[in-house]
């Protein structure tokens, strides 16, 4: 076959494989000589539920009590009044009926308003309804006028390949459509929030495309882009979404609560080493093996014990250790749970029900200036403080806006242990960045006050 020959069969395949990509995404395939396929269909049908979202924000200043002293501004020739931040970012609208608007946790976290721009130009008002750090997910709700919005796709089955559009705002310039395929799946380790699911694609995002759509060629939302790996975030073939279906599961806690009430089960477990899959048999191809069980806990009163290997959480099967957090990480407290267990060679059925976190033997409440709206006080073990709990936090309020909840353990500062609170008020005045490492139920994730 000469050279000529095998670059028209090429071009062939190539042809065909884009018409029928184009077909399945009820695109526009073409319908005489010289015309080109074209996604052009697609994207008119989902890009009026895409917006950018304008956020204005207080400086981080504005959280410092000495800096909003008159004497001290004017002692050190400071400007009477901070000005507030503004940035820029994407969002989904997932409901037209309700105007529910997804987006990024950390695109409207600290936002004293938040400003939507439609595709059309209408700029609407929206109102947090709620937001998750954990899996860096929010919710704002806008007037229901005349909106269109995007349909979930199921992110379990997306496969390594697929085609996907990446839809969002980047650098502010206005709204913005790549392309790519789904380059990997189950992406973790990446220490971006405290669950991850990732996936990964080459389709270019960069800043601000944060909060953005990630569809199929359906027109399904089937991620929210979230974070770049990159040269000083810049776009370089690699970038990171929310899967739909977790996105789903925080959304309907965000409605019904305002935020994700986690439990706890009292499980730590990890991926199965190669030696123990290999004795378990072909069962454990995937799975989590429990390390140890806190006495008392919803696991230990469900009878797990170590070396048992969870294979499926509510039938869903679970890759490994992160994955069983994920799994569980979503499920509201109080709802039953079903595990797929290997124990012995034998599989076996076990049934848990999530607890809520609680705070047991902490010290009466203080505040610090520094975590304004939030109480703590001291988390002890029989007689001994260990770490700083939570008691309570004002909703809206500086430090409920960075994700503190009632329950949470603080036990360090920039990766220095606190036991007290006296530990924790003396480190936050401290100089620089200012990084807290929270414990909440079986998961840590980290806190950023001050960078």
């Amino acid at each position: 076959m000469n050279g000529a020959l095998i670059r028209l069969v090429l071009l062939t395949f190539v042809g065909l494989s884009l018409y029928s990509a184009e077909l399945a995404a009820g695109a526009l395939p073409p319908s005489g000589p010289g015309e080109m396929p074209t996604l052009a269909r697609l994207v008119e049908q989902v890009t009026p539920a895409v917006v950018n979202i304008a956020v204005l924000s207080h400086s981080p200043e504005q959280d410092n009590p000495m800096l909003q002293d008159p004497f001290f501004r004017r002692f050190f020739g400071l400007p009477e009044a901070s000005r507030p931040q503004i940035s820029a970012g994407s969002g989904v609208i997932i409901d037209a009926q309700q105007g529910y608007v997804l987006t990024n946790h950390h695109v409207v976290k600290d936002a004293q308003q938040v400003v939507v721009t439609l595709k059309d130009g209408r700029r609407l008002q929206a109102k947090l309804l709620g937001s998750d750090v954990g899996t860096d997910v929010a919710l704002l709700k806008v007037e229901p006028d005349n909106l269109k919005a995007l349909t979930f796709g199921d992110s379990d089955v997306l496969r390594v390949g697929d085609y996907v559009l990446a839809i969002g705002n980047p650098f502010g310039l206005g709204q913005t459509v790549t392309s790519g395929i789904v380059s990997a799946l189950g992406r973790t380790g990446l220490d971006i929030e405290g669950y991850e699911d990732f996936i990964q694609t080459d389709a270019s995002i960069n800043p601000g495309n944060s909060g953005g759509a990630l569809i199929n060629l359906k027109g399904e939302l089937i991620g929210i882009n979230t974070a770049i790996v990159g040269p000083s975030g810049g776009n370089v073939g690699i970038g990171f979404a929310v899967p739909s279906n977790m996105v789903r599961a925080v959304m309907q806690q965000l409605v019904k609560y305002g935020e994700m009430r986690r439990g706890r089960v009292g499980l730590t477990t990890q991926d199965i080493a190669p030696e123990l899959g290999k004795t378990l048999g072909p069962q454990a191809s995937h799975g989590a093996e429990v390390v140890e069980v806190a006495k008392n806990s919803p696991a230990d009163k469900a009878g797990l014990r170590p070396a048992d290997v969870i294979v499926a959480v509510n039938a869903r099967p679970v890759r490994g250790s992160s994955d069983l957090r994920n799994q569980i990480g979503l499920i509201p407290v109080g709802e039953e749970v079903e595990l797929k267990v290997l124990r012995e060679g034998q599989v076996r059925t076990i049934k848990m029900r999530v607890e809520s976190l609680g705070v047991t033997e902490a010290t009466a409440g203080e505040s610090v200036a520094e975590l304004a709206g939030a109480t703590v006080g001291n988390a002890e073990r029989n007689g001994r403080a260990e770490a700083v709990a939570v008691i309570d936090v004002v909703r809206g309020s500086p430090a409920w806006s960075r994700g503190l909840r009632p329950g949470d353990l603080i036990v360090a500062v920039n990766r220095q242990k606190v036991r007290t609170t006296r530990d924790l008020s003396a480190a936050l005045q401290a100089q620089g960045g200012l990084i807290l490492t929270v414990v909440r139920g079986d998961y840590v994730f980290a806190v950023v006050l001050r960078r």
